[in-house]
This record gives structure tokens, sequence and C-alpha cells, in this order.
């Protein structure tokens, strides 16, 4: 693939998983939920915009500088009290279509990482640099939304650690 249908690509993926986002936004029963879908939803937008410019200047050019490309996602410790938060609330409600539209949002999430860790592997090493910058972004993306399905299902698990083991004494 040639870093223009890279481009294409990724703005399909990205424009995909805003849509998710926007619908899941409408569908929330509460305003936390409406929050943080209208917030990753943002996001993307935000990352469509950024990938529309880079498509342009490489019509426009030949060539692409990357630029700084920030994201709304904060650190490990902030969505860990975000979420003790959140968890007060979400349990005074059914949660149905939250955790539906969270599934959605996250295989959602997955293809678009994946396609970024594609063309990081396949694109010519001066490309690469964006398509890293993504990847990081959509996997914390991933962790936002598999932690609040964890948490409204009570698996158990936080951030991918079993909180319990069923085999201690």
């Amino acid at each position: 693939m040639d870093l223009e249908q890279a481009l294409k690509t990724a703005i399909e993926f990205e424009n995909k998983v805003r849509d998710v986002y926007m619908e899941a936004c409408e569908k929330a029963s509460d305003d936390t939920g409406r929050k943080v879908f209208k917030a990753l939803a943002d996001e993307e937008q935000g990352h469509v915009d950024y990938l529309e410019s880079r498509l342009a200047e490489w019509r426009r050019t030949g060539a692409i500088e990357v630029e700084s490309l920030d994201t709304v996602v904060p650190s490990r410790e902030h969505i860990e009290r975000g979420v003790d938060a959140m968890e007060k609330s979400m349990t005074e409600h059914d949660r149905g279509e939250e955790i539906r539209m969270l599934q959605k949002a996250l295989v959602a999430e997955i293809e678009t990482a994946n396609f970024y860790q594609r063309m990081v592997k396949e694109l010519p090493e001066e490309h690469r640099p964006l398509f890293k910058r993504f990847l990081e972004i959509e996997e914390g993306h991933q962790l936002i939304v598999q932690t609040e399905i964890d948490q409204l299902l009570g698996t158990g698990f936080w951030f991918d650690f079993q909180e319990f083991n069923l085999e201690a004494g």
C-alpha cells in the first residue's frame, strides 16, 4: 500500500470509529457516559482532520511533515480515579445499551489499531512515525473502552490484570 492509499484508509477507519462514538453518545443513558463518548468522538474527528490535512499536503507537495498529535487519553492513574467515581453511578442503572456500544467501539478500535500496526510494518521508514503515533493513541482508546466494559460487567479485571485469584485460599 502506498502512502496516499494508507492515508485514505486511515481516514475511513477514523470516520468509522468516530461514528460509533457519536452513536453511543446519543444512546448513553447518563451524563458520564455521554461525556466519555463525546470526548472520544471529538478526538476521532481530530484524527480525521489531521489525516485529511496530511493527505492534502501529500497531494500538494509529494511529502508530509508529521506534526504533533495530542490525545485526550489521560494517564492510567487519571483513568483509574475516573472509573472509580463512574463505577458508583453506573451500578444504579441498567447499562446494557452502554455495554453493547462499548463492545462495538472496542471492535472498531481494535480494527483501527491493527491497520496502524500493519502500516508501521509495511510502509517505508520515513512514513512510519505518523502511523506509530496513531497506533499509540488507538491502543490507549482500547484500554479505556475495555476498562469500562470490565467495570460494567464486573469481570474482575482491572486494566487487563485479574483482581482476584479463584485458586487462592
